[in-house]
């Protein structure tokens, strides 16, 4: 069974059901060895927010939530709403949780579309913090404290 790992929006398992995803579980997931930051331009929003993405960082660990889903199929259903391949690329990498290590298709943005000094908007930061059931109570309070962009 294909895995997906989502540290941004899509922690949100009502957004995964309104974008038509067939999920047959999801857990939580840990990417060590990386470090969410809010870097991808929100091409579709006025300038200055940011969506989530993940970068390299030695000793850091991504939180999220690791769904297993129906079939191959369905990781091309989430192509079209992230923009891949023009605004993120999609990559497996080694998720750990609580069945070992599985492999996922994780999403992230490409070099063309970060820039510095951008901020989530509230809207979109409310995404990740509905994943709190999947989340370690220091790291979505980590998430919860950040700043978003003045609407």
């Amino acid at each position: 069974m294909p895995y997906y790992f989502a540290y941004g929006s899509n922690m949100n398992p009502a957004r995964m059901q309104a974008r038509g995803l067939e999920v047959r579980e999801a857990m939580s997931g840990r990417l060590p060895g990386y470090a969410l930051c809010f870097d991808k331009r929100a091409m579709d929003r006025a300038p200055g927010r940011a969506y989530a993405n993940i970068r390299h960082q030695t000793g850091g660990v991504v939180e999220g939530v690791l769904y297993r889903l129906a079939d191959e199929r369905e990781i091309g259903k989430l192509d079209h709403f992230e923009g891949t391949p023009i605004y993120y690329s999609r990559e497996r990498l080694a998720i750990h949780c609580d069945l070992g290590v599985q492999a996922a298709w994780v999403y992230i943005a490409n070099p063309a579309f970060r820039a510095p000094g951008l901020q989530p908007a509230r809207d979109y930061l409310a995404h990740l913090l509905a994943g709190q059931d999947f989340l370690s109570p220091d790291y979505w309070a980590s998430l919860a404290a950040l700043p978003v962009h003045p609407d």
